[in-house]
């Protein structure tokens, strides 16, 4: 019996059918423990956009290791690299004059959002306004907030009640938001967090016009925009740095974590527009923001970080990711003529989701695409997720493809 509890399974039949055990990868491949290899159709977790195994990365973390793991980002703290990562990433801010706070990843990046639109309206004197607003088929991370603010119910059930002031709204309808804050009280509503593209919900990208309106809206009552581009951020919406930058989304606070390190070192930043940072910075001091984390600006991490941007911009890798915006559906739509496929979602950014017609069905192909030598996963309900490293070549996204249309063929009815 195995020892290891893996996040998002059900043990009792990991136990039953066994572990899917990896030892290596390289570039798009990953290899387990019996030599077999396989395109990674999923960069990991929406996060291997640079490839495997890049050297210039581990020897980036070793050097900086060498000579300062970690210290202390608390209080004046600061570490040099630390320091100038935060200057780098100021630079590509969706919002000029952005303040960086890091964390350890995108849950606690949504927790600590969630903390700091709260505490920004509590400092300007309107503390009653403390409702956060989420969307069906959202997910924002596994803490307390990003698990109360998802649209995923079936990650609430067995817990309880996790925060009160939060609420859910249709993930496709700006009417409903509206409806919702006029019931609630915009005096009340902190503020709206939207993936740009939701992501493990399902990978449906926005409808026309939709993050427009919504964005509309929060400024007609005041409400503050928070984009989640854990998955989208870093060059995974294609062209672009961010969404936000895409879609001229001006937020108020960019929750981002994954593309950041490229999953070589665990590691979150928020980006955070002047106007929530100014009561925080007043020159006479005096505000203290009672938040934070022990790795807070991890050096390693930061180092992992610098070589990751560097690649990402030697090799012009945004404008790989908008390659496979075209890529993938392309590829991918074929197989909307398969009867146990629903549809094929894509098109925005190097992202794409194969619906089939129920959630078990999904899990089952994931599984049987590995003996055709792909590594995927289900995503949503009934989805399969295919978001490649950004070094993919058309012909390894039309291999994942043709592995789909083999393994549906394969499916049992």
């Amino acid at each position: 019996m195995g020892t290891l509890w893996h996040p998002f399974s059900d043990m009792g039949l990991v136990e039953s059918a066994g572990e899917f055990v990896l030892t290596r990868g390289e570039g798009v491949y990953v290899w387990d423990v019996d030599g077999r290899r396989y395109l990674d159709a999923t960069a990991g977790l929406w996060f291997a956009n640079i490839g495997h195994g890049r050297a210039e990365v581990a020897d980036a973390i070793a050097a900086q290791t060498r000579r300062l793991a970690a210290y202390s980002t608390f209080g004046d703290g600061a570490i040099d690299t630390t320091v100038a990562l935060a200057d780098r990433l100021a630079g590509i801010a969706p919002v000029a004059g952005s303040k960086i706070f890091f964390t350890s990843g995108g849950s606690d990046s949504i927790d600590t959002a969630a903390k700091l639109v709260r505490r920004y309206w509590h400092e300007v004197g309107r503390p009653d306004r403390t409702v956060v607003i989420g969307r069906e088929k959202a997910y924002h991370g596994m803490h307390v907030a990003g698990t109360a603010l998802a649209g995923i119910p079936t990650n609430r059930e067995g817990y309880g009640e996790m925060m009160p002031d939060s609420a859910t709204v249709a993930w496709d309808s700006g009417k409903a938001l509206i409806e919702t804050i006029e019931r609630l009280g915009a005096d009340r509503v902190a503020a709206f967090f939207c993936e740009p593209v939701i992501g493990a919900g399902g990978v449906y990208p926005p409808p026309d016009g939709y993050l427009a309106e919504v964005r509309q809206i929060c400024r007609d009552h005041d409400i503050l925009f928070v984009a989640d581009e854990v998955v989208t951020g870093f060059g995974r919406i294609g062209g672009s740095w961010f969404a936000s930058q895409r879609f001229d989304l001006q937020p108020d606070i960019v929750v981002t974590a994954k593309g950041l390190t490229a999953g070589y070192a665990p590691m979150g930043a928020l980006f955070v527009a002047p106007r929530l940072a100014e009561p925080f910075f007043r020159p006479d001091g005096g505000v203290w923001w009672r938040h934070g984390y022990t790795y807070s600006g991890h050096a390693g991490a930061a180092a992992a970080a610098m070589a990751v941007l560097d690649i990402i911009e030697t090799e012009g890798l945004l404008d790989e990711s908008a390659r496979l915006e075209q890529t993938i559906p392309r590829c991918l739509a074929p197989l909307a003529d398969h009867p146990a496929v629903l549809e094929v979602r894509g098109g925005v950014g190097a992202l794409g989701a194969v619906q089939l017609d129920g959630a078990s069905r999904a899990l089952a192909l994931a599984r049987l695409l590995r003996t055709h030598g792909v590594c995927t996963r289900a995503v949503g309900v009934g989805g399969i997720q295919v978001s490649p490293p950004f070094v993919m070549t058309d012909g390894e996204v039309q291999q994942i493809a043709d592995a789909m249309a083999t393994a549906l063929g394969e499916l049992p009815g």
